[in-house]
């Protein structure tokens, strides 16, 4: 028999088939919830990833961009803290100061493990994370600023002694530590009683920095503090530097950026004297380039450092070729050098020592390369390279070479009177003729004797005669 109505054979077949389906979506549902779970579990055994971050050797300005990157990849990736495995003598103050803030505002857990010293600015770092352990028999404090390099040191002025005590202290002070131990380990007239006395750092050992609440903790591996700071089973994340972060660190080496100064310098130098921008040119500028990337990278070159040193050279190449004997041109150009290339070696936050000794670097550069400068070119035309460098044959007037008008040579020996203050373009007289002129050295005052010693081009150039050689020759 054929139903009557047609529909309800489709519906009912449509809730054949969907009876059919709901148990394989109910299979499919329970699957993913398994899974689900299985995969937290995993996450859970396997622990929290901590990411550790070696801080070895001297403290330079490349740590801190790496510090700050590091950081930045634990937040991103979730971690529950960065270690800080430190074993350091110290370094520079400034480089301290900036991996010092950046652990204050880490938005990471951050936990410093002292193996086995963390000495001068080492203990500004590790008194900066949250969690400070320290390994059986280390050592960590005398952090007074000095100046100079090791075996040469000195004791820092007073102002740099109390600011980098004064950062010590709120250092101690934010990580509740105690912070007049903090002062001591800066500044030899702080007193502890029954700690220390005046005229001596402060220096803890392990037992003693955990005794006077210094340190938190102690333990003697990494996987030991970790587990210490309530953090078993992590996953430890070795940080490395990149390639470009290694390179940084070796052009902001004291040695090679003092070395990049004086040969980039040496040869804008040498550039200047022989024109034609070949090889002397490019040298120098590759050189101040690196020079002034691998600042720019740590944050201690911007644009206003970069414009004192253009100014610099431009004054210089100003005073050899347009107004030679102004000295006040030459004077300025070599200040800006200095300010630009010792704003550049000094960071935020620097004390007055290190200033000192960024200027005083500067200053050694700027003279190696003007002593170069003065080498190579009593030498230079001497070697075959430097033959088609520069033009060591004259070209004589007597050969039908002139440098400038033939109506103004025959100004050349002649004296006359200046009519001007020749300062150092000015007027003069000669012979009942009035003349532009310049003189070739100091100032010239008006009245004065003169004599034209040669002619560049278009301009005159006049010396005056000392009172007993006045002369006039018409």
């Amino acid at each position: 028999m054929i139903p009557k109505d047609p529909m309800s054979i489709r519906q009912r077949i449509a809730g054949g088939r969907s009876r059919q389906w709901l148990p394989a979506l109910v299979v499919l549902l329970l699957a993913g919830l398994a899974a689900s779970i299985m995969n937290s579990a995993a996450t859970q055994s396997a622990g929290p990833i901590v990411y550790v971050v070696p801080i070895e050797g001297m403290i330079d300005l490349g740590l801190s961009p790496f510090l700050a990157r590091t950081i930045g990849e634990a937040k991103d990736a979730g971690a529950a803290a960065v270690l800080l495995d430190i074993n350091t003598f110290g370094g520079r103050v400034d480089a301290a100061v900036a991996m010092r803030d950046t652990l204050i505002n880490s938005p990471v857990r951050t936990i410093a493990f002292v193996n086995q010293r963390a000495i001068s600015a080492g203990a500004l770092i590790a008194m900066a994370c949250e969690t400070l352990i320290m390994a059986p028999g280390g050592t960590i404090g005398a952090a007074a600023p000095v100046v100079g390099g090791t075996g040469e040191s000195k004791p820092a002025d007073e102002k740099s002694v109390s600011y980098v005590r004064k950062e010590f202290r709120a250092t101690a002070e934010v990580r509740k530590r105690p912070p007049e131990f903090a002062e001591a380990m800066v500044d030899a007239d702080v007193e502890i009683a029954e700690v220390i006395a005046t005229g001596k750092l402060l220096t803890l050992t392990t037992s003693e920095a955990i005794e006077h609440k210094v340190a938190d903790l102690t333990a003697s591996t990494v996987e030991a503090a970790l587990e210490a700071a309530g953090l078993e089973r992590a996953q430890v994340r070795e940080a490395s530097q990149t390639w470009a972060e290694t390179f940084v660190r070796f052009l902001t080496n004291p040695i090679v950026s003092s070395l990049l100064m004086s040969v980039g310098l040496l040869g804008l130098l040498v550039e200047i004297r022989t024109p034609g921008f070949a090889v002397p040119g490019t040298i120098g500028l590759l050189s101040l380039g690196l020079f002034f990337w691998g600042h720019w990278i740590v944050r201690l070159a911007g644009w206003e450092e970069l414009l004192l040193v253009s100014i610099g050279v431009l004054l210089i190449a100003l005073e050899v070729f347009v107004i030679p004997g102004m000295t006040v041109a030459g004077v300025a150009g070599v200040l800006a050098l200095v300010a630009g290339f010792g704003m550049t070696l000094a960071g935020a936050g620097a004390t007055v020592a290190v200033i000192v000794n960024a200027l005083g670097r500067v200053a050694l550069s700027l003279l190696l390369a003007m002593a170069g400068t003065f080498v190579l070119l009593r030498f230079l035309p001497r070697l075959p390279f430097g033959r088609r460098l520069i033009l060591a044959s004259g070209m004589q007037a007597a050969l039908g070479f002139v440098s400038g008008p033939e109506s103004d040579l025959r100004w050349l020996g002649r004296s006359g009177t200046a009519l001007s203050p020749l300062r150092p373009a000015g007027i003069a007289e000669i012979g009942g003729t009035r003349i532009d002129v310049v003189s070739d050295g100091g100032f010239i005052e008006r009245g004065a004797a003169i004599e034209v010693t040669r002619v560049d081009g278009n301009r005159i150039v006049v010396r005056q005669v000392p009172p007993h050689q006045e002369e006039t020759h018409e």
